[in-house]
């Protein structure tokens, strides 16, 4: 069985405690990165399949971030999530045109989280002939 991989770039430990619970529950192997450098390196080693990221993150935020994603013909085929707290009118077109592929607000909401990383993890792409 092939190992489901996302990479969570999240600076407060209780949300990628709840979220890796969230995902192993249903096989996936969560990597996690507490800021956006260390993100952004583990990306450029890794090249994980899917990225949640957080918006907020200390010194490098997640635009930011995405923006490095984007430029970087390597990393830019990889789907984002972003899983925020910003939550304000507006914010989901905001990040949806800053390249995200998908958005979540916080609080996560099971389902949710499920459903998107499903539906933007790459293997399950080529499973149903979608992309």
């Amino acid at each position: 069985m092939e190992q489901k991989v996302v990479l969570y770039i999240e600076d407060n430990f209780h949300n990628r405690r709840l979220v890796r619970k969230i995902l192993q529950s249903q096989g996936y192997t969560l990597l996690e990165a507490e800021d956006g450098e260390s993100g952004l390196a583990m990306i450029r080693q890794l090249k994980p399949p899917l990225i949640l990221l957080d918006i907020g993150l200390p010194g490098m935020d997640g635009l930011e971030l995405l923006a490095h994603i984007r430029a970087d013909a390597r990393l830019r085929h990889i789907p984002v999530i972003a899983l925020t707290a910003s939550a304000m009118r507006g914010d989901r077109e905001r990040f949806l045109a800053a390249g995200c592929d998908d958005y979540i607000s916080k609080p996560v909401q099971v389902t949710e989280l499920l459903e998107k990383v499903a539906a933007h993890y790459p293997s399950n792409h080529r499973a149903k002939g979608e992309k």
